[in-house]
């Protein structure tokens, strides 16, 4: 009886497991199709832009280090400001950072050109970016064009290797807290200083009170510090004695091709020579060098 009943609904049963299988085939045929789909929709719209680099064709990205070097977001462009347009443009590090990782995720990029434009920044700031650019798992040059001082010659110290040009300015390792003093002035246009502070250096530094000589060398003291870690930095990452790199550090900055005699830079040369030395490291020919710009 059991088998009679078996054999009538067997049919019953084929019908369940080919209405099972279209369902399975047509959901795997829908999420394919929907994968698809996004992927194109992702590639075509620029989503995927974001998170790479290369276009598939070039495989040195180049990344910027335009103006002060700050931890601050630049304010260029704020229509609430109107002197942004005509301000020094700012290198915002946490961008540089987000240009890095961007590169050294892209499988298509195989090195990478940091070019520097840059008179210095915040000593935070420009220490975070040389780290950065050294903890770099890609062949890495660095560019300095007009100038890459003080700050901005620190972060390309991060580098494999500097290039610079024999007319650019490169150097000037040294700390500066100098302001302007408006004692003179105020006094002249009849204001005077009241100070409210709840300990005696509070308010040193404030350009609107002379500088006493106990604030002073507070100041100098300071400046001592941050120089000796500077010249240590500089000479860690260039591989010179910190004596050599001491005897530079007068603050002074000296054109590309005199740097070049103190090595404090590697190679004289434009971008089109940096293309020799990613060949060279990547086992590449110079033709095979594209820069993503």
């Amino acid at each position: 009886m059991c088998c009679i009943l078996f054999m009538m609904n067997r049919p019953f049963v084929q019908d369940i497991v080919r209405v099972v299988v279209i369902a399975i085939v047509g959901l795997a045929t829908f999420w394919g199709g929907l994968w698809i789909w996004g992927d194109w929709n992702d590639e075509w719209s620029g989503f995927n832009a974001q998170f790479t680099v290369s276009d598939g064709y070039c495989n040195i990205a180049v990344v910027p280090i335009t103006g002060d070097i700050t931890t601050l977001p630049s304010n260029e462009g704020d229509p609430a400001d109107p002197l942004a347009a005509d301000a020094y443009p700012i290198a915002n590090v946490d961008d540089i950072l987000n240009q890095l990782r961007r590169a050294e995720s892209d499988p298509d990029i195989e090195g990478i050109l940091v070019r520097i434009d840059s008179l210095g920044g915040t000593p935070v700031a420009s220490e975070i970016l040389a780290d950065a650019i050294k903890a770099l798992n890609l062949p890495v040059a660095a560019l300095i064009r007009e100038y890459g001082t003080s700050g901005g010659y620190l972060a390309a110290t991060g580098a494999d290797t500097i290039f610079a040009s024999p007319l650019s300015d490169v150097g000037s390792i040294g700390i500066t807290m100098s302001y302007l003093e408006n004692v003179g002035k105020n006094t002249k246009d009849g204001l005077r200083y009241v100070q409210l502070a709840s300990a005696p250096f509070k308010d040193y530094g404030d350009p609107n009170k002379p500088l006493t000589a106990a604030e002073r060398a507070l100041f100098e003291r300071d400046l001592k510090i941050y120089h000796g870690e500077f010249i240590k930095q500089v000479a860690a990452n260039r591989n010179l004695p910190v004596e050599d790199v001491a005897k530079l550090a007068d603050g002074s900055s000296m054109p590309g091709a005199l740097a070049l005699e103190n090595r404090l830079i590697d190679t004289l040369g434009n971008q089109a020579a940096t293309r020799s030395w990613f060949a060279q490291q990547l086992g590449l020919t110079v033709p095979d060098i594209e820069f993503c710009e």
